[in-house]
């Protein structure tokens, strides 16, 4: 039998191995943006095209290569930082395998500039796919400029799997933003498509994450800073009150490399225990110093997962701190100038404030015997929840309850001579119960509502006729490059949901009209929070890609706990629920409404 196994020419080779290091244009940027800051450059520009498929271009004022390095960095394994696997251990470089070049170089059309400071001239190198085109010296300013182009022109099958413009330029973005964030004090600047996104100066951390992410941040910020002999930990974490239902900006570094873990995670989510709920995110910008023998770097061919030797006690070093952090802000005392009448009472000598003088307080003999008439059992019980006494039948009456999940129960007297009415009542201002003829119905009002909102986006995305309320001022809003790149991709499905939007210039856009059902809020937080949900977002397909917007919109625009609503407007909730498609379950999947029976009932009373 004739051999058959051969060795794989040198650029079917590197074809391959690329599809581990370049899967995007956004790996292309990382690599380049990370062999730049190696070179020991103070000045760093990005310039995309085409969110990185037609051009990606680093220029940097490094120290520039020979024309012998400028050669040798295009080979596979080809490095300056290591010389034997001892080094992997004192390794604090970005690169140091020799893939990353060598991959870009078999996908793309590649072009190199580099010149020595010291030199008058440099090297200029064409490569297309792996192949050396041409190798001359040319004059030009010192540093390195790496040019590439056409990603993936030899390899159509790949370029197939790439994702909108607006899509792959956020994975652009947040790879600049990874680099720009661990080096503060290079300046760094990101031109798209001919327009200048970000032009960061040398700064420090702080006024890097506002020159990054927007001045809201800097309120946002609480600083974190502590060392012990084994590991440094500094950054910044978010307040509670700033965390989001979507995962927002959360960032480490190790050795100014950034890295996902999800061990520190659990560990900054522990350290916000009591101050954010399970299903919010908080941010944070941690940077952590320890000794290069202390970690494994080497375990991903991108290097974002790393190896802690001793992980449990960087564990609780890093939640230490962070505890300690949040600690220190919350015991700061907020100044509030109108406090409430019942504090000063009870300052001013009058203790406890008392209850109103038009409701009698509650006593348990106030429900009496099971045998008294039905109406005169009830009297003392809806004192309980205070109604008040001589309310109109429904009115939408707050407790004096400071909770915001009142709790509210409609007056029986608001069916009599009303024998067809459904009876409903609102428990907490969360759930509705509603009777059935078999038992009784309790109904999430907010997955209810987020129902109901999801299947009318989706009608108005395929119909495009989504009703809008024109503002009677416009407002302007700035977003951060990826996400107008996200708005700009979106732009006729948020028309076609009623938001009337405009390009206003730069990063801004006009807001003209919002949603006929959208709450009287700031526009801008209505959009912010429905691009939150949709970053993550994979869908490339039209359909899974209405769904994310319909679902991202209504989560957006539902109801929120703690809002009270009439009997007429429970009814027609429950009305319009019911003519859903899917009334059972919320467009996440989890319930919408849960029924007991009678005979579930006659069995918890033992009857």
């Amino acid at each position: 039998m004739a051999d058959i196994i051969r060795l794989l020419p040198d650029h079917v080779a590197n074809q391959i191995a690329a599809g581990e290091v370049v899967q995007r244009p956004a790996s292309v940027v990382k690599e380049l943006l990370e062999n730049s800051v190696d070179s020991g450059a103070t000045r760093i520009t990005l310039v995309v095209r085409d969110a990185g498929r037609t051009l990606v271009q680093v220029s940097d004022d490094g120290k520039g290569m020979s024309p012998t390095d400028a050669r040798m960095c295009w080979e596979r394994h080809a490095t300056s930082k290591i010389r034997v696997a001892d080094d992997l251990n004192s390794v604090v470089t970005k690169g140091f395998r020799g893939e990353a070049l060598a991959s870009i170089a078999a996908v793309a059309q590649v072009e190199l500039k580099t010149r020595e400071h010291e030199q008058e001239l440099g090297t200029r190198i064409v490569i297309e796919g792996s192949r050396v085109r041409t190798q001359e010296a040319f004059a030009g300013a010192p540093g390195t400029s790496i040019a590439v182009r056409s990603l993936f022109y030899n390899v159509p099958a790949r370029r197939q799997f790439l994702k909108s413009d607006g899509v792959e330029l956020k994975h652009v973005v947040e790879e600049f933003q990874r680099v720009a964030l661990a080096h503060p004090e290079i300046a760094f600047k990101l031109i798209n498509n001919e327009q200048e996104e970000f032009n960061l100066p040398p700064a420090n951390h702080r006024q890097r994450i506002v020159g990054l992410f927007g001045r809201k941040f800097d309120e946002r910020l609480v600083p974190v800073e502590d060392a012990t002999e084994v590991l440094g930990v500094s950054g910044f974490v978010g307040k509670p009150e700033f965390a989001r239902r979507s995962r927002g900006e959360q960032y480490f570094f190790v050795n100014r490399r950034y890295i996902r873990s999800a061990y520190l995670e659990h560990a900054l989510r522990k350290a916000y225990d009591e101050l954010v709920t399970r299903e919010n995110f908080p941010s944070w910008f941690l940077f952590l110093e320890l000794d290069p023998a202390q970690i494994d770097i080497n375990i991903h061919p991108t290097k974002t997962e790393i190896k802690f030797r001793d992980d449990r006690l960087v564990y609780a070093i890093v939640h230490a701190a962070v505890r300690r952090a949040l600690g220190r802000f919350n015991i700061v005392p907020s100044l509030d100038f109108e406090p409430e009448p019942a504090i000063i009472a009870a300052f001013s000598g009058g203790g406890a404030a008392a209850a109103p003088a038009s409701v009698p307080a509650w006593r348990p003999q106030d429900l009496g015997a099971f045998s008294q008439p039905p109406r005169q059992r009830a009297e003392g019980w809806q004192q309980l929840f205070d109604l008040g006494a001589g309310q109109t039948a429904g009115a939408e009456v707050p407790l004096p309850d400071a909770t915001p999940a009142t709790a509210r129960v409609l007056p029986m007297r608001e069916h009599e001579g009303l024998p067809g009415e459904r009876p409903v009542f609102q428990l907490h201002g969360t759930y509705i119960m509603a009777q059935l003829r078999s038992g009784f119905m309790v109904i999430d009002q907010q997955r209810a509502h987020e129902r109901i909102l999801y299947e009318r986006n989706l009608r108005h995305l395929e119909q495009g006729a989504g009703l809008s309320q024109t503002l009677l001022f416009p407002r302007n809003v700035d977003l951060p490059p990826a996400d107008l790149a996200l708005v700009e991709d979106l732009l006729p499905e948020l028309r076609a949901l009623g938001m009337d939007l405009q390009p206003f210039g730069g990063r801004t856009l006009q807001v003209n009209g919002m949603p006929a059902e959208a709450p009287d809020d700031d526009p801008a937080q209505l959009l912010e929070s429905v691009l939150e949900q949709l970053k993550h977002e994979r869908g490339a397909l039209r359909n899974e890609r209405h769904q994310a917007l319909a679902r991202g919109m209504a989560r957006s625009m539902a109801m929120r706990p703690g809002r009270v609503l009439s009997s007429s407007a429970m009814h027609e909730l429950i009305d319009q629920l019911f003519a859903c498609a899917m009334p059972t379950v919320s467009p996440s999947g989890k319930p919408t409404l849960i029924t007991y029976g009678l005979d579930e009932l006659n069995e918890r009373f033992q009857r």
